[in-house]
């Protein structure tokens, strides 16, 4: 059962209450480089992005912002660390959340500067609370960064915004080792009502990150805990952005675009599945249509599989039988099977009425 988390607004983007999970992502690019930032802004938003974060390290890359902004068509979350006028920079720059723990950035007249300017905008803050960066007290209090003190540090930097009476609070509680992520998410849940951003930070390279991932998102949204969530891979965001809905897919939470079904292949297979099934879903990985698409390679599951997606082919002996929504359309020979495939799934895109990339 889903955690019902308090509602708000971040831009266009509705999060918590009965919103769907966010996908999110952070640039990778100098901020101060517009440019850059906006082309990967486009790839990021192309691949179903729906919020992106950006580093804002100095004042350079503050200056920035409202450039980057004017042309950004999702929210825009900046990145900040122990510098308060950095946050106003950005504020003043048009950002719609910020990403800053409170505690970090210095007195409390410097915090009560940064969340009046943030209750005049309605911006929503992000606590981030990192298991490589917790306090020295805490560190020393618990030896290490457990779960337990990843929650305390979360909450002492949300009764500072509670103090100031700001309630536009996210909080996220990430660390590199899943099950501390877990617990601690897991702990904060059932003592706040804040949505929560979710995620395993320094999840590793590409396959490795997203094993990870996969294993630590994948058991916190079953939980139902989780209103956005970002995938941090050492390598192209964009592929952060596949990995989440991928995520979000397996669980059916979300769909945006096709959903594969594919068998692992055995001594039956008669006919080269595996390059068919890799072709087929990189043809098809930007399809704006929600289907299930399914590539198998016998005659034990692979009727059944294929006669109950969208579009399907159950391999024989060097050729195999395409499927639309349970009905066999015709034989076709191992060399043309990926083409055939793909051309009915374009096919069903001309014919499908519209209505977006994805359906819930």
């Amino acid at each position: 059962m889903r955690r019902i988390s308090r509602p708000m607004q971040l831009g266009s983007v509705a999060i918590g209450g009965d919103a769907p999970v966010s996908v999110q992502s952070m640039c990778s690019t100098p901020t101060s480089d517009v440019a850059a930032t906006l082309a990967q802004i486009e790839r990021l938003a192309a691949a179903g992005c729906e919020i992106v974060r950006c580093a804002v390290p100095d004042e350079q890359a503050a200056l920035a912002l409202a450039a980057i902004r004017a042309d950004c068509a999702m929210p825009m979350i900046a990145d900040i660390h122990f510098d308060y006028r950095l946050a106003m920079m950005a504020l003043q720059g048009g950002v719609d959340g910020l990403r800053l723990n409170p505690g970090n950035i210095g007195a409390r007249w410097k915090v009560e500067e940064v969340v009046r300017a943030c209750a005049e905008r309605r911006v929503p803050i992000r606590i981030g609370v990192n298991a490589g960066s917790l306090e020295k007290d805490l560190l020393e209090r618990y030896g290490h960064p457990t779960a337990e003190a990843m929650v305390e540090s979360a909450l002492g930097h949300i009764r500072i915004l509670e103090d100031l009476g700001y309630g536009e609070i996210k909080v996220s509680l990430k660390a590199s080792d899943i099950r501390r992520t877990v617990e601690a998410y897991r702990l904060l849940a059932v003592q706040v009502d804040y949505p929560l951003h979710i995620g395993i930070t320094e999840a590793g390279t590409t396959w490795a990150g997203t094993i990870k991932s996969a294993v630590g998102l994948g058991a916190l949204l079953y939980d139902g805990i989780g209103d956005t969530l970002r995938v941090s891979l050492t390598g192209d965001p964009v592929e952060e952005v596949r990995v989440g809905w991928e995520i979000l897919k397996s669980l059916q939470l979300r769909q945006r675009g096709p959903v594969f079904v594919s068998c692992p292949t055995c001594g039956r297979c008669q006919i080269d599945l595996i390059s068919v099934a890799e072709e087929v879903e990189q043809r098809l990985k930007d399809l704006p249509l929600a289907i299930t698409v399914a590539v198998m390679g016998c005659v034990v599951n692979g009727p059944g599989e294929a006669r109950e997606a969208d579009l399907g082919i159950a391999g024989g002996k060097g050729q195999g039988i395409l499927f639309r929504r349970g009905k066999v359309l015709r034989k076709v020979p191992q060399g043309e099977l990926a083409d055939a495939l793909v051309a009915e799934a374009w096919k069903l895109v001309e014919e499908e009425p519209p209505g977006g990339p994805e359906k819930r």
